[in-house]
């Protein structure tokens, strides 16, 4: 495996900043077409996070292959990435992700009935069912209404309705635990930031995805687990730059 750092040149970072003024699925393109060519029907064998260098964008990549090198307008700096962690060992931690919970669906009759980003198809016996992938935010909102009996969020009226910022960060927070406990690592609540919560919206108006960025501190309970999840990422969305964890050692 490699880790990369794609960023452009110091005499290139306006042309960089217009080419790269674009959504998070033209970004996943951009760099599968300019830095990881392929033949037709290659799965993608990397994940990305966008960062900003002032004005212009980089990415950290975790790929399978290298990147081309002579990409024009960018620099490409790459070093073989073969973590080796222990258990009971700390570390620091940045994510940006898809938070969801998937649940069954209603049966189908075709596969092509699945809402695009919504759902993925799976057997039960004989019978075709969607899964339905929803955002733990929107679906916290939805219980809390239900609980309720409230049609709105807008309509909740009481003193005891929370923020927003507050729901978004105990339903991301909780994610992120469910996801440690499966992925090796466990998370230090006392140290975990929850932010830039954000719903990503089509040029049609709807929900592709949802993305937030945690950082914080995690013990590792199960170094080849979490290994595993620094190659492969977690949670959806890994097309739209989600997924990536990078870590580095307390201290």
């Amino acid at each position: 495996m490699h880790f990369s750092l794609i960023r452009p040149h110091p005499q290139h970072e306006r042309e960089a900043a217009y080419e790269r003024a674009r959504g998070a699925y033209e970004d996943h393109q951009w760099l599968w077409h300019r830095f990881f060519p392929a033949s037709r029907g290659t799965p993608r064998d990397f994940l990305f996070r966008r960062l900003h260098a002032g004005a212009a964008a980089c990415f950290h990549v975790v790929s399978a292959r290298a990147p081309c090198q002579d990409v024009p307008g960018w620099q490409v700096q790459t070093k073989h990435y073969e973590p080796r962690l222990n258990d009971g060992e700390r570390l620091r931690f940045e994510l940006r992700a898809n938070p969801v919970v998937s649940r069954p669906g209603e049966p189908l009759l075709d596969a092509g009935e699945l809402p695009r980003q919504r759902t993925t198809g799976m057997r039960v016996g004989t019978a075709k069912h969607k899964v339905v992938r929803h955002d733990v935010v929107m679906d916290a909102k939805k219980r809390l209404l239900g609980e309720r009996g409230i049609g709105r969020w807008g309509d909740w009226r009481d003193q005891d309705k929370p923020l927003l910022y507050e729901l978004a960060r105990e339903a991301c927070s909780q994610w992120l635990i469910k996801q440690g406990r499966k992925r090796g690592f466990e998370v230090n609540p006392d140290e975990l930031h929850v932010d830039a919560y954000t719903q990503h919206r089509g040029k049609d108006g709807r929900l592709r995805f949802s993305s937030v960025d945690f950082a914080g501190e995690l013990t590792v309970v199960d170094a080849a687990s979490l290994v595993d999840a620094l190659m492969r990422g977690i949670g959806p969305a890994k097309a739209f730059g989600c997924g990536l964890l990078l870590v580095r050692r307390v201290g």
